[in-house]
């Protein structure tokens, strides 16, 4: 079965106006998420750190956060044996998850751009890169007890892709709200 991300690639010589939109043609995907993991990409039972996830998710404290996503779009970056510290690109608006993952580019483990190729990510990149501020706002705990789907692995190719796709669930808030505030932390 094709995966929506063989649908487009990023074309170096697009403008960003026009990559968006062939990504929102791609499909009517808001509202079909589940078809998304069943398509696309490889799954697995735990995250890597470095690499980039989507996975269904029912947060913990739902009853006291302001706001929380379902449906998360992370770079894991320190596992614990709990569960792990990801980056949540959804808490960004689409044009700066572009330039972040532009950013971020700098920082992969290898030229083979391929599903080997991740980020090496710390916390104290994330806190002294100020190209990279905006990731501060994406910061979250995730829980593997409150994890309700296995990981779909996104390969280095379809990383800009995913982080375009309009999938975020939030919870509480919309997508508007949620971006406001993670911009007050950077």
């Amino acid at each position: 079965m094709a995966s929506v991300f063989d649908n487009i690639k990023p074309d170096p010589e697009a403008s960003y106006q026009w990559y968006q939109q062939q990504v929102r043609k791609l499909t009517n995907v808001r509202g079909q998420t589940e078809r998304l993991m069943r398509s696309s990409g490889s799954l697995t039972n735990k995250p890597l750190p470095g690499f980039m996830y989507l996975f269904f998710y029912d947060a913990k404290h739902k009853d006291t956060l302001p706001y929380w996503d379902r449906f998360p779009l992370v770079f894991p970056y320190r596992l614990i044996p709990d569960g792990f510290y990801g980056l949540n690109l959804h808490y960004l608006p689409y044009m700066v998850r572009f330039k972040i993952l532009a950013k971020l580019t700098d920082y992969v483990n290898n030229d083979k751009n391929d599903q080997t190729t991740k980020i090496r990510l710390s916390w104290n990149l994330i806190q002294s890169a100020a190209t990279l501020r905006p990731l501060q706002a994406c910061v979250k705990h995730y829980l593997y007890a409150h994890v309700e789907s296995r990981f779909l692995n996104i390969a280095y190719p379809d990383w800009v892709t995913a982080s375009q796709l309009p999938v975020e669930q939030f919870v509480g808030a919309n997508k508007t709200a949620v971006w406001r505030d993670s911009r007050k932390t950077y």
